[in-house]
């Protein structure tokens, strides 16, 4: 019955509850930035652009009929478009995160012990 118990706790600590959760919220917001590349920034920017350079095909590319290089390069591409866009989502929540900043507040006034005790220090002085 210790085996158990032993392992309910480490299945229930907070740092594997947290990492599920960030890994389940990983895949959702992967789905998000795959749909964002593949239905908005392609067909906008970069169908265009492929098609004039004739790269449209990539994904036919072979050597000697059986290595598909054209699907390696393809992937390559696609990463470089993930990782740029991410890039540029990121840098954008961190402006974001800047402009929210609010000034320090001014500093306490002293407490009645405080003044207090620099009215005595004061007093001593003289």
């Amino acid at each position: 019955m210790g085996m158990i118990k032993e392992f309910k706790d480490f299945a229930m600590k907070g740092n594997v509850v947290d990492l599920a959760v960030g890994v389940i919220i990983g895949a959702a917001f992967g789905k998000i930035v795959s749909s964002f590349i593949e239905d908005v920034i392609t067909p906008l920017l970069l169908k265009p652009a492929l098609d004039a350079a004739h790269l449209s095909k990539l994904a036919d590319l072979t050597i000697w009929g059986t290595v598909k290089y054209g699907n390696f390069l393809a992937a390559v591409i696609n990463f470089l478009i993930v990782a740029i866009v991410l890039f540029l989502i990121i840098k954008a929540i961190n402006a974001s995160k800047r402009k929210e900043v609010v000034a320090p507040a001014p500093p306490a006034e002293p407490s009645s012990t405080d003044k207090l005790l620099m009215e005595i220090r004061d007093a001593l002085k003289k």
